[in-house]
């Protein structure tokens, strides 16, 4: 046999093993997709505890829904970032993404927690139920978006967990103003930053090994 007809049989035979692969969605898609999941936890939030707690909260605070606007659209650009990441020849740069929106929902919340503060209002409350509230908000939102992203094998598995941790956190934050009752003080901003760097934190150290290609957790 000559050597082209062996590298036509070897081609032919490399072809044969070769199995179809499913195009993944567009990032976009995919944000859309997990986003439905944050839409109905907040529909469950507010068919227990309803709208209109929230929105006198909000009406007396207008700062809270100023955090809640940068929380949310933290979310929604962490996510189409991460999302991104996982797509051959996108520019690594889009990690900057979520920096505008986290910063307004930062300011706002200090800006509050401040005001409250000066004002005199402040009242000691269970404000760890905010830490477990965001940190167990965050686990199935975390999962999802794991789940999404393990067939891409991002390039970059720890970066794309980060921004997973913080979109999780994100939503995490909004879906906790449906069901918190109490104006937020300095104790409340501390440690909503904590779950959040807990969520972002655990997502590190677990979702950028589970996003590693398969064949390295084998290894």
């Amino acid at each position: 046999m000559s050597d082209t007809s062996r590298h036509e049989a070897l081609i032919q035979a490399l072809g044969e093993q070769l199995t179809p692969v499913r195009r993944l969605l567009s990032p976009w898609r995919r944000t859309l997709g997990w986003m439905l999941l944050v839409a109905v936890m907040a529909s469950l939030l507010l068919w227990r505890f309803g709208a209109e707690p929230m929105m006198r909260r909000w009406e007396h605070t207008p700062d809270l829904a100023i955090a809640a606007i940068g929380a949310l659209l933290t979310a929604i650009s962490a996510a189409w970032a991460a999302f991104s990441l996982g797509v051959p020849g996108r520019s690594r740069a889009w990690i900057w993404l979520p920096v505008p929106p986290a910063l307004l929902w930062i300011g706002a919340s200090g800006v509050g927690c401040l005001r409250v503060l000066l004002s005199g209002d402040a009242h000691a409350h269970t404000a760890v139920d905010c830490l477990f509230l965001i940190i167990g908000f965050s686990i199935p939102l975390s999962v999802l978006m794991i789940v999404l992203l393990r067939r891409a094998c991002p390039l970059s598995p720890v970066r794309t967990a980060v921004l997973i941790g913080l979109a999780s956190a994100g939503a995490s934050a909004v879906l906790l103003e449906i069901c918190h009752s109490f104006i937020s003080t300095g104790t409340d901003l501390a440690l909503h930053a904590l779950a959040v760097f807990i969520v972002i934190a655990v997502n590190a150290a677990m979702g950028g090994r589970l996003l590693q290609p398969r064949q390295n957790l084998r290894s």
